[in-house]
């Protein structure tokens, strides 16, 4: 199984920083009894691997080699890879760079590494035999991409953006057959490439006869792309490690620890 990373934004909402925003430092994890900061983008890579992902792929700009300096070639039991995304596009642009990457057979799970979001084990909750976004509910929709669904839960429009969204869900991850991957990659391409948020591209996968569905298993989800989003999710930890439900990523973390000492 496939995790895709796309990490190849600027971050200039909480800039100026001297590294990637996906390295920024926010909350902390045990190495061997040593408290040490914990990666913003480490809580992504741990929700993807207790959703099953043993292979990772990072898509990363030209510029943003820290990230792979970071990380290096494997964390836990996930191997990984980077594609670059040569010039800032958008999200379709990025996510499917690591298309080549991914067999049709293959299931892909799909974050952003500067998000951090609760339950942690929300990705072993999608279904795996078609597009799903993994949804959470939010006070202000209009900044995210809101989810409205039918009766049965089936996704009938992604509003991007919006104003007076018709739903308070919205996404934060999603998981796929690698045949959904390939077959929005191609329409993407019909459409000459000219989506840039993945919102867009669904309605059009929707409207050309294609299924999601939305599953509402979210319970928390923080943007740490603002400097507010970094205060909200330094209290949602606080808050989560005062009880024993965000895990301490052990294997992943002796892992990066190890190779900086």
């Amino acid at each position: 199984m496939w995790g895709i990373i796309p990490a190849a934004g600027n971050g200039t909402r909480i800039q100026p920083l001297a590294f990637s925003k996906e390295l920024l430092p926010v909350g902390s994890r045990q190495d061997d009894g040593t408290e040490r900061p914990r990666a913003v983008s480490e809580y992504l890579i741990e929700r993807m691997l207790q959703g099953g992902a043993d292979k990772i792929c990072f898509v990363i700009s030209r510029w943003k080699f820290d990230i792979l300096q970071y990380y290096g070639g494997e964390i836990g039991r996930a191997a990984i890879v980077y594609a670059v995304q040569p010039e800032p596009k958008g999200l379709c642009d990025a996510i499917f760079r690591a298309a080549p990457f991914v067999d049709p057979g293959e299931p892909v799970l799909v974050g952003l590494p500067d998000t951090i979001w609760l339950p942690e084990d929300a990705f072993a909750r999608l279904p795996g035999d078609k597009l799903a976004f993994l949804t959470f509910p939010v006070a202000r929709p209009e900044l995210f991409d809101a989810v409205v669904t039918d009766g049965d839960s089936r996704v009938r429009e992604i509003q991007v953006k919006r104003d007076g969204a018709e739903s308070n869900w919205v996404w934060g991850a999603f998981s796929m057959p690698g045949t959904v991957l390939h077959d929005l990659h191609r329409l993407w391409r019909r459409r000459r490439e000219r989506d840039e948020y993945i919102g867009t591209l669904v309605n059009a996968y929707l409207a050309s006869g294609g299924e999601a569905v939305a599953v509402p298993a979210g319970t928390a989800y923080v943007d740490v792309g603002t400097l507010g989003g970094y205060r909200e999710a330094m209290r949602l930890l606080a808050e989560a490690n005062a009880a024993p439900s965000i895990a301490p990523f052990p294997v992943a973390a002796r892992h990066i620890a190890g190779r900086r000492r």
